[in-house]
């Protein structure tokens, strides 16, 4: 081969590969734009994830009492604050609802990957995850507090600075023990629990002397166990000090999804704390005693 035909050779090699590259980025672009441009919801069906094992934000129940919805492949129904925040949603925007059950770290996977088009299941809008998906809301503003069992040398405590030398623990991949846990001085953290269930018998069984959770969470918990002592150190100068990201619960959407974030948006813009406490407070009352 000539150098001239060499030439010529390399030189259609590389017009047919940066051919190739524009046609394939064409591509990827043109489907990477089609998919932002859909919500996810144009069958009129929301499909949400969520534990449905941490009340009272959401839980599984065998009938569908109280307006329980069907959780997609099985025999019950899901309920709870996160249940009730999302029929509302739908009803607002002309939607059916559809659950699906998955376990707490697979919850952001599943929207990224558009297994579901959102999570409602009492998710914290961080910075971290906010990487990862887009948020709508905050749907609730979460407080935070101690459980510890009645008994307990810890129960009396009247900050967090009481704590010292108590072991503890909270649900792995929550504020509770990423953002909380490491405010508290003094105190032998244990590994996270793997979800809010988990969490609440470490307490309940004496393996730790206390769990960090949110107030709505605590509620709950004090239901299923009456021997656990919820303690709220809000209004004292030995609170917990969360940062407005730690504390503003959040719907996550996929990323660049608008058009669903915004029509959630539309349903939470008129809604107060005080909107937010109420049925909270009416998702407390509904929770089975058993979880």
């Amino acid at each position: 081969m000539t150098n001239l035909t060499r030439r010529i050779f390399a030189a259609a090699v590389a017009f047919v590969m940066i051919f190739s590259l524009a046609a394939c980025g064409s591509s990827g672009s043109s489907n990477s734009g089609s998919e932002e441009a859909k919500s996810g919801v144009e069958d009129g069906v929301l499909t949400i994830a969520m534990e449905c094992a941490y009340a009272p934000y959401n839980w599984a129940q065998p009938d569908d009492s109280n307006g329980a919805v069907p959780v997609s492949g099985t025999d019950f129904y899901a309920n709870g604050y996160d249940v009730l925040t999302a029929k509302a949603i739908c009803e607002h925007n002309g939607w059916q609802l559809e659950i699906k059950q998955l376990d707490w770290d697979s919850l952001i996977p599943a929207v990224q990957s558009g297994i579901v088009d959102a999570v409602i299941a009492g998710q914290s809008m961080t910075a971290e995850r906010m990487e990862s998906v887009d948020f709508a809301g905050p749907y609730i503003r979460a407080t935070f507090c101690c459980l510890v069992k009645s008994g307990n040398k810890y129960e009396n405590a009247k900050g967090i600075s009481d704590f010292e030398g108590a072991t503890c623990t909270s649900q792995s991949g929550t504020v509770w023990y990423d953002s909380c846990l490491p405010q508290m001085q003094g105190v032998v953290v244990q590994a996270p629990s793997e979800s809010a269930p988990a969490m609440l018998m470490a307490v309940e069984s004496g393996v730790v002397d206390f769990v960090c959770c949110d107030i709505p969470t605590a509620l709950g918990a004090v239901q299923v166990y009456p021997d656990l002592v919820l303690l709220n150190f809000a209004g004292t100068d030995d609170d917990f000090a969360p940062s407005q990201e730690d504390s503003d619960v959040g719907i996550s959407v996929r990323k660049g999804n608008t058009v669903l974030k915004d029509a959630i948006d539309d349903y939470l813009k008129d809604k107060t704390d005080d909107d937010f406490n109420e049925l909270m407070d009416y998702a407390v009352s509904i929770q089975p005693i058993s979880d």
